[in-house]
């Protein structure tokens, strides 16, 4: 029992994860199978007695899968976990954790941050994880890495659907305001923790196949590509909703 479970939730030396194979896309594709259902039965959820209970379902798994990830740094000693290499400063943890909050109150400021922070942010992992390279589907961090990234998809979409919110300009200014918030903790604690961090990816390329190696080496043209990228997938996360009100004041 003791050697599975050190198996389980530890990694292995060799490549166990590959892009765009099963066990990359299955979790997606899953994913969106579960956010057309939701989509279907939007109205039927909204008129449920226990509408409640969904919303804390999906809290709960949130919480549980973002602090699943320390839980198991502690737990082995193998992975030989490093407090200042783990600090919660990751665009994906904190969708996780606003998240969470959003779907129990149904805040429109944290939905925000979410809506604009999954498309602009989370998005990275999901095209290349790189982070789980050295852990397949036989680990436990697999699963966990993908409840915490896409769970947090489902609870924006849910928002969406089955309570009706959606971003305005304003959601956009505070989400684009927090997140650059974010990147100043980043750079500080990179340069405070020194070689070896690497908080949202702004000091180097991974040492792991990325998306994000395409990104210049150079601080100064990196931090510049980076802020331009993300401003434009602002924009396109942003654009159906301005169409759309464009659509509705022509019409009126």
């Amino acid at each position: 029992m003791a050697a599975f479970l050190d198996y389980f939730f530890g990694k292995g030396e060799e490549v166990e994860f590959v892009n765009f194979t099963w066990a990359h896309f299955l979790p997606i594709i899953l994913t969106i199978i579960l956010l057309f259902v939701l989509y279907r039965f939007r109205n039927e959820i909204r008129e449920m007695k226990h509408e409640k209970v969904f919303r804390y379902i999906l809290a709960f798994t949130l919480i549980i899968s973002d602090m699943s990830y320390y839980w198991r740094l502690i737990a082995m000693p193998s992975l030989s976990p490093n407090p200042v290499d783990h600090l919660p400063i990751s665009v994906c943890g904190w969708v996780a954790i606003f998240a969470s909050y959003m779907v129990i109150g149904k805040s429109q400021t944290l939905f925000d941050l979410c809506y604009f922070w999954v498309f602009s942010g989370s998005i990275f992992a999901l095209i290349t994880p790189t982070v789980i390279t050295f852990t397949g589907p036989t680990r436990f961090r697999y699963y966990q890495f993908w409840l915490e990234h896409l769970v947090g998809y489902v609870a924006v979409f849910y928002m969406m659907f089955v309570h009706k919110m959606r971003p305005n300009k304003m959601s956009f200014v505070k989400a684009y305001g927090g997140l650059a918030l974010l990147a100043l903790i980043a750079y500080f604690a990179n340069q405070i923790v020194g070689p070896g961090a690497n908080y949202l990816f702004m000091a180097r390329p991974e040492d792991t196949p990325s998306i994000l190696d395409i990104l210049p080496p150079n601080f100064a043209l990196r931090l510049l590509v980076m802020a331009a990228v993300i401003t434009v997938l602002f924009v396109l996360a942003y654009l159906p909703w301005y169409i759309k009100d464009k659509r509705k004041a022509s019409n009126q």
